[in-house]
Parts: structure tokens; C-alpha cells; sequence
């Protein structure tokens, strides 16, 4: 069972890699594309629990307007996300967020009122190391890097509430997903003048090209599906456990966007370094894990 988990918890890395692909071929802004986004995956996940599934996706008032709270941080995650994209590119972008399990291995700790693991804070200083590797040579971009580390502190406490809420009271997954993206597409509106202009409204409908098919494989493929299939996950995995999978996120996403728009070519080799030394401490975490529940094992049998 375990193992079949981890599976899937890599599977739906995959899935999540894809979304920085679709966050740089779709022309609208970062705001305009989560609010698109997000009203899209809340409008799919709805419909199909009231046509198909046939159940009540209406939680009692309190739990709703926590679920609101947290999709104004899931909005806000995203947000830096797509942004980052834009000011730097896809490879950037995913490096930076590759730091989540750095902020995690503080804000866990923090809301789950437990002592700090050195364990998980070392992993997470080597994840730091990679990414000062990237920044130092690659200080034309850095406004990206920045963004992108925001949305790295903002995807470290979002996950953290969702493990709560479902450990707490057993919620169905696609409500929680449905709610969180209302909660995360108000945030993404009331931003868009302020960081789009007074014109936002007007130019969040000037799609071009294929945008339409991105928007919707990116709501329903990548959202609604993908998103509440990792908050089903975290009733098995800690939080710093399923933040670190998701570092293997950029080795994906930046293979795709060497095959796809070539950005190797625009990448200096100290950040690929950078990249290996966040690919080592995800590797590290499960075997050190093991031989630690090992060696428990054997002191308690006394061997």
C-alpha cells in the first residue's frame, strides 16, 4: 500500500508539471488566468458532483468559509506561480517553488503545534543551497525567482490546513476543492485591478488562439481532478512529505520546456547544479526515513 501511494503521489507530480506548460503557452495574465482557472475547475467540480455523483457539495457555514480562507492562499500561491512564468520562465519559476519543503519543514511544525524535525530542515537547507546556486547565475531573472519564492512560503501553509480539515472531519475531497477554488478565484478578482490595470475586466476576455483549450484542460485535467486527488493523498502523507514529492515538479517541467521552447539554451550550468542538489534531498528523505524506522525497529527487538 504504501509504495502503490507514493506512485501515485509521483503520477500527480507529472500532472502538475504540466500546468507551468499551459502558464506559458496562455497569453492572459497571471491574475486573469487563475481567475479562469479557478471559476472554471469550482463550476466543473460542482457540476459534476450535482449531475454525475449526485451529492451535496454545500458544507456546514463555518467549514465553508475556512475553505473560502484557504483558497484565497491556494489564489494567491497561483498567482506567483503563473507570474513568475511570465517575468522569468518555466524553469525559473519551478526552482523557486522547489523551495516549499524548506517553508514546510517550519509552517508543519508550526500548525500542527509539534517540535521542528532537524531532519527535514536540513533537507530543506540543501533545497535552499540549489537555489542560491540558480540565483547567482541567473540574476537577470530574479524578479521571477522572488515571485516564485512568495508562492513557495504560500504552497507550504495551504496544504498543511487541507491535511487538518480532512484528518478533523473526513471531507469529501471535491468539495473542499470546489470551495477552495470560489475562495481562490475572489482573491484572483479583487486583485486584477490592482495588478492588471482599471482596464483587468476588459482585457481578461481577450483570449487568443488555443487559449480556450488550455484554460479548460488546465481547470478540469490539472484542477479538479489533480487537485483533489492530492487533498485525498494528504489522509496518508504528512504535508513536508507530499511538498517534497512535489519538488521533483521542476526536473519535469523543465525537461518539457527544454523538448518544447528550448530553455536550456537560455540556462547557465550552475543551474542545473542547483536543480541536482533539490533532486538529492528528495531523494535522501524517504531513504533516511527508512533506515531510521529500521533501526527503531531493531532497538526495540532488542538486537
Amino acid at each position: 500500500m504504501p509504495r502503490l501511494i507514493y506512485l501515485q503521489l509521483h503520477l500527480l507530480v507529472v500532472v502538475f508539471a504540466t500546468t507551468s506548460i499551459f502558464g506559458h503557452l496562455i497569453t492572459l495574465s497571471a491574475p486573469a488566468l487563475v481567475a479562469w482557472r479557478t471559476f472554471l475547475a469550482s463550476l466543473g467540480g460542482a457540476l459534476l458532483m450535482a449531475l454525475v455523483l449526485r451529492r451535496d457539495p454545500l458544507p456546514p457555514p463555518g467549514r465553508m468559509l475556512r475553505l473560502l480562507g484557504i483558497g484565497c492562499i491556494v489564489g494567491g500561491h497561483w498567482m506567483c506561480f503563473f507570474g513568475a512564468i511570465k517575468l522569468a520562465n518555466i524553469s525559473i519559476c519551478l526552482a523557486g517553488m522547489a523551495t516549499t519543503s524548506f517553508f514546510t519543514a517550519f509552517s508543519e511544525p508550526l500548525f500542527d503545534r509539534r517540535r521542528v524535525r532537524p531532519l527535514e530542515v536540513a533537507l530543506g537547507l540543501l533545497v535552499v543551497l540549489g537555489i542560491l546556486l540558480v540565483a547567482g547565475f541567473e540574476r537577470g531573472r530574479l524578479a521571477g525567482l522572488a515571485v516564485a519564492l512568495l508562492g513557495a512560503m504560500l504552497a507550504s501553509v495551504f496544504p498543511v490546513l487541507n491535511r487538518r480539515l480532512v484528518n478533523q472531519g473526513r471531507m469529501d475531497p471535491l468539495v473542499m476543492m470546489i470551495w477552495e477554488m470560489v475562495g481562490a478565484c475572489l482573491i484572483c478578482l479583487g486583485c486584477l485591478p490592482w495588478l492588471d490595470g482599471p482596464g483587468a475586466f476588459v482585457t481578461m476576455f481577450e483570449w487568443k488562439g488555443l487559449d480556450w483549450l488550455w484554460l479548460l484542460l488546465l481547470a478540469w485535467a490539472c484542477t479538479v481532478f489533480a487537485y483533489a486527488f492530492h487533498i485525498q493523498l494528504l489522509r496518508h502523507l504528512s504535508a513536508y512529505t507530499v511538498n517534497l514529492a512535489n519538488n521533483f515538479e521542476p526536473v519535469y517541467g523543465i525537461i518539457a520546456a527544454a523538448l518544447l521552447f528550448g530553455e536550456h539554451r537560455q540556462l547557465h550550468p550552475a543551474f542545473f547544479v542547483g536543480t541536482g542538489a533539490i533532486i538529492t534531498a528528495n531523494l535522501l528523505h524517504p531513504l533516511i526515513l527508512r533506515e531510521l524506522a529500521r533501526r527503531k525497529r531493531l532497538l526495540a527487538a532488542g538486537l
